[in-house]
């Protein structure tokens, strides 16, 4: 078992910049592969930026490839989600996930979710 908490999520106007924080508790963090998944209203949930638990290697969504970052702080049991050069199609209640045995982009790899956290990008 492994508890997702977000943060950093708000209001900033395009162009702006946010980071989001997933504070993981529970079992070994590291153990896990962790995403950051997000959802607009009416829209489905769609894969935004993962992250393996052994070599650390990432992966992005095209729409936001070269804007985002993600990393993990093992010794902090958090993962982080840079976003730069935020644009209003970025809006949506973005979540952390952690997914014990597969590296995917696929929403029902993943275990384990947080409650999200609200992004807003105002044009």
């Amino acid at each position: 078992q492994v508890q997702l908490v977000e943060s950093g999520g708000g209001l900033v106007q395009a162009g702006g910049s946010l980071r989001l924080s997933c504070a993981a508790s529970g079992r070994s963090f590291s153990s896990y592969n962790m995403g950051w998944f997000r959802q607009a209203p009416g829209k489905e949930r769609e894969f935004v930026a993962g992250i393996s638990r052994s070599v650390g290697s990432t992966s992005y969504a095209d729409s936001v490839k070269g804007r985002f970052t993600i990393s993990r702080d093992s010794a902090k049991n958090t993962v982080y989600l840079q976003m730069n050069s935020l644009k209003p199609e970025d809006t949506a209640v973005y979540y952390c996930a952690a997914a014990p045995h597969i590296y995917s982009w696929r929403p029902n790899s993943y275990d384990y979710w947080g409650q999200g956290t609200q992004v807003t990008v105002s044009s």
